[in-house]
């Protein structure tokens, strides 16, 4: 019998998590490695991600990073999850995207995203501040973005190779960024798994809103968030803890540190405070055994109509994070390459 889920796209998105014991090197190397193993298990896209100045993070050029996943795979799509847009000039991104759909033809996906800085002295740096990051500039970026490989320049100049070439679009979103994504008639990746009835308000509002466009003639909606599957379902929660614990640090501490071994998190004494950040990391998570997952992908699916589920798990321990990529595969009935 066939699961629901075998209709359902499966892809990755790797933020390039640095681990203790590891560099930030290592991580772009685990992030190419990573690529051509889910592209050998079927996973649909592969996408990175931006940042900028965070310890945690070693992907802060995901063009450059897209474009070495790229060379080093055959078939999987590659793309960002996304480009900050306004961070950059529209040109230059279309630029971006130019070489890398020229170079890699019918494989490339342009994930786009709001966020700015993650703190005022990176926002200063990058020369921009909060206010930039605002719903009718970022509408009026992507417009402008999108028209550079329509050949509709607002100055009279022409983006090469971006004009004429087609680069498939998605706006990563909640809020207003999926009232954006419906006007603009885009496909929307909207997360996380763990804020389920927010997410659902979001794809209500996208769907209702959505405008077709030569980019997508009908909604498209890609779920996102992480997913943990082992042996049990406690094996599964392991996976989950480095994650939980670098975010508990980043909101008690103001750093995100690299993902820490599960072992060690589990002997930390927490303050207070710690912990209710730590446990709220780890609510609402969907992890445990294969079938346990199945299950509440197959909810989260039918209750959001989604096309497409993201995966963005990652975790200390590499070789039990592929085995739950791995399962998951199973779960979804994805054929290895």
């Amino acid at each position: 019998m066939s699961s629901p889920l075998e209709s359902v796209r499966f892809s990755v998105l790797d933020r390039s998590r640095t681990r203790e014991g590891h560099d930030d090197p290592q991580a772009l190397r685990d992030t190419v490695d990573f690529a051509r193993e889910a592209e050998a298990l079927g996973y649909h896209r592969f996408w990175v991600s931006e940042h900028h100045s965070v310890p945690g993070v070693a992907g802060s050029a995901p063009t450059v990073l897209a474009a070495a996943v790229a060379a080093a795979t055959r078939s999987i799509r590659v793309g960002t999850g996304g480009v900050m847009l306004p961070n950059h000039r529209p040109l230059v991104v279309a630029e971006q995207f130019g070489v890398l759909e020229s170079l890699f033809p019918g494989r490339i996906d342009m994930g786009l995203g709001r966020s700015v800085g993650f703190t005022d002295g990176v926002r200063k740096a990058l020369g921009r501040d909060k206010e930039d990051a605002s719903s009718t500039d970022f509408a009026d970026q992507v417009t402008e973005l999108l028209g550079w490989f329509a050949g509709t320049s607002p100055t009279g100049v022409h983006a090469r190779p971006a004009e004429g070439l087609r680069v498939p679009p998605f706006l990563l979103a909640l809020g207003e960024g999926a009232d954006i994504a419906a006007a603009a008639g885009l496909p929307l990746v909207i997360g996380d798994l763990r804020g389920r009835d927010k997410m659902l308000r979001g794809v209500e509002r996208y769907r209702a809103a959505f405008r077709p466009s030569s980019w997508a003639a009908e909604p498209y909606v890609v779920v996102s968030g992480a997913v943990a599957v082992a042996a049990t379902q406690e094996r599964a929660r392991r996976l989950l803890l480095p994650e939980a614990w670098a975010m508990a640090r980043a909101r008690t501490q103001g750093a995100f540190p690299p993902l820490a071994p599960a072992a060690r998190i589990e002997a930390l004494e927490m303050t207070r405070r710690e912990r209710g950040y730590f446990e709220a990391g780890l609510t609402g998570q969907v992890h445990g055994t294969e079938e346990q997952v199945a299950s509440e992908l197959e909810a989260v699916v039918k209750e959001s109509g989604a096309q497409e589920v993201l995966v963005t798990t990652s975790t200390h321990d590499r070789e039990a994070m592929y085995d739950s990529y791995r399962r998951l595969a199973r779960v979804a009935g994805l054929r290895r390459a």
